[in-house]
Order: structure tokens, then sequence, then C-alpha cells
């Protein structure tokens, strides 16, 4: 079975900044794509970032600028640094990865979310 926890999550003024973390545990023998969504109240679930296993990275216009996805596969873990947060970046976020994991299957994976929340 695996597992993702995510961290980081908080409150901070509009401005400021946060790293959040996602972490996989489990039997993994390899991670593709690693994903940030997140979701605001009252609103659909929303994809933020991407980074595939090789590294490639995109983001969602309303992002593009501020935050920045990176991994480290010896670890894996996945990261979305925020900076120049906005009240309307608060959200749960979700990690979201699709794992080979044994006999090569692979499972689509998500996180339980971490909340935050950006005051003006």
């Amino acid at each position: 079975q695996v597992q993702l926890v995510e961290s980081g999550g908080g409150l901070v003024q509009a401005g400021g900044s946060l790293r959040l973390s996602c972490a996989a545990s489990g039997i993994i023998l390899s991670i593709n794509d690693m994903n940030w969504y997140r979701q605001a109240p009252g609103k659909q679930r929303e994809l933020v970032a991407v980074i595939s296993s090789g590294g490639s990275t995109n983001c969602a216009d309303s992002v593009r600028g501020r935050f920045t996805i990176s991994r480290d596969n010896a670890k894996n873990t996945a990261y979305l640094q925020m900076n120049s947060l906005k009240p309307e970046d608060t959200a749960v976020y979700y990690c979201n990865v699709e794992v080979v994991t044994t006999y090569k299957r692979s499972l689509e994976v998500w996180g339980r979310g971490t909340l935050v929340t950006v005051s003006s």
C-alpha cells in the first residue's frame, strides 16, 4: 500500500510564503508524475502544478511566477514553494502521484490535503 503525507500548510499573511511537502511511502518501484491540486471553498478542485519523473514542470496560469514545484526522487517527495501568496490562494492543497508498485502495477494515490489560509 502506498500513502502520501502532506505537510507545510498553515496561516500566512498576503505576500508571504509557504513550502508544502508531499512524502510518499510504501512499496514504490518508481514515481511518474507528481502533482499538486487545490480546492477552495465552494469551488472545484483544480490542478496547480505538475512535475514529471524527469523534472519537467508546468503550472496553472494563476500561480505562474509565484509557485515552484520540485521533487527529490531519492526521498519520494514533492515540494511546492509558494511565494507572494494572495487571499485567493486559500484552499486545501492535495498531493497526487502516480506510482509504480509491486508487479509493476500503476496506482494513482491522493493525499488527505493540507490547508493553506492567506489573510489579507
